[in-house]
């Protein structure tokens, strides 16, 4: 019996972080995978393809580290369901 991942419901599979590694390259990750899809020269360059990732696999939070370490935002990529949606538009 093979005993697949989990991504826990409501898209949680499909989250992802987009974060600097030590290389100095931005990674764009999938919460549930051990290797990054795709590494980037810029944060910017990470967190756009880190959103239309998430939007070819069905929605989701993309969730971005800043240099410092510390999250910086998060956003939902629809279809995803955000519980509590942000009053103003950060993006």
């Amino acid at each position: 019996m093979v005993k697949k991942k989990s991504g826990g419901g409501g898209g949680k599979g499909r989250d992802r972080t987009v974060s600097k590694r030590p290389d100095g390259q931005w990674a764009n990750k999938r919460n549930d995978a051990d290797r990054a899809t795709s590494l980037h020269k810029t944060q910017r360059d990470a967190e756009k393809a880190a959103k239309e990732y998430s939007k070819k696999q069905g929605g989701g939070e993309v969730t971005t580290q800043g240099r410092d370490g510390k999250f910086r935002s998060k956003d939902t990529v629809k279809p995803g369901n955000d519980p509590c949606p942000p009053k103003d538009k950060e993006h």
